[in-house]
């Protein structure tokens, strides 16, 4: 009786193990807790250009992994790239941006 107890302890100890390690981070892909930190931030980057006179009539496209936010999109001038850069590098939990915003002509 005891060494069945003791199997399925370690059967359940196993399948907790198992279980955290599905929600752990990769290289590739992000965990649980930073897909919700990635989504915070891209929630917060979007609505600080929405709110911003200069910017809220482009359509600027925001995408975050591991805390390294990606602009893209079409503006209409350098000062609207920079401004954008700007803005999204000053919301916390940014690491870093990446502006692939480009300049219509």
């Amino acid at each position: 009786m005891k060494k069945r107890n003791m199997l399925i302890g370690c059967f359940v100890l196993m399948m907790l193990i198992a279980s955290l390690m599905a929600c752990a981070s990769t290289s590739k892909q992000s965990g649980t807790g930073e897909y919700v930190d990635d989504s915070v931030i891209t929630t917060k980057v979007k609505t600080m250009l929405a709110a911003d006179d200069f910017l809220k009539s482009f359509e600027i496209s925001v995408e975050t992994y591991k805390g390294i936010v990606q602009l893209s999109g079409f503006v209409d001038s350098q000062k609207a790239v920079d401004k954008a850069g700007e803005i999204a590098s000053g919301v916390g939990g940014v690491k870093s941006v990446k502006n692939k915003l480009d300049v219509k002509k």
